[in-house]
C-alpha cells in the first residue's frame, strides 16, 4: 500500500480455507498494522510477543478473544490489548467470517 492514503481495512482482508489469513496494511520499525481474517471455526492459537504490545480491534464478525486463561466474547467495535509476554489468541466461533485488525508496537 502507498501511505499516506485513505483505506478501508476490511477491503484488504485475505481468507484461506485451511488457516487464518493475514495481510499487512502498514509496517515500519515502530509499528505494524495488519488484518487477521478467519473463516468460521478457525483460530489463532495462544501465543505471546516479547518486546511488543498488541492491540486487536474487531471490524466484522463475532468470536472469542483468548487472553491468559480468560475467554472473552468479541463483536464489531470492540478492542483488546495484549501487553508484552501476555498469551493471547482469537477464535471464530460464529457462522460468519471474522476480521480483526492487529496493531503491534514496536514493529517486528
Amino acid at each position: 500500500m502507498n501511505h499516506p492514503e485513505l483505506l478501508r481495512p476490511e477491503d484488504h482482508a485475505v481468507f484461506h480455507p485451511e488457516k487464518m489469513g493475514k495481510s499487512t496494511l502498514f509496517h515500519s520499525d515502530r509499528l505494524l498494522v495488519g488484518l487477521n481474517a478467519f473463516e468460521p471455526g478457525q483460530e489463532h492459537r495462544l501465543h505471546s510477543h516479547e518486546g511488543m504490545d498488541k492491540m486487536y480491534y474487531v471490524l466484522r464478525g463475532r468470536g472469542l478473544f483468548l487472553l491468559e486463561g480468560e475467554v472473552l466474547e468479541m463483536e464489531p467495535g470492540q478492542m483488546l490489548v495484549a501487553p508484552e509476554n501476555v498469551p493471547h489468541g482469537v477464535r471464530n466461533t460464529g457462522a460468519e467470517r471474522l476480521v480483526v485488525m492487529a496493531v503491534l508496537a514496536p514493529g517486528p
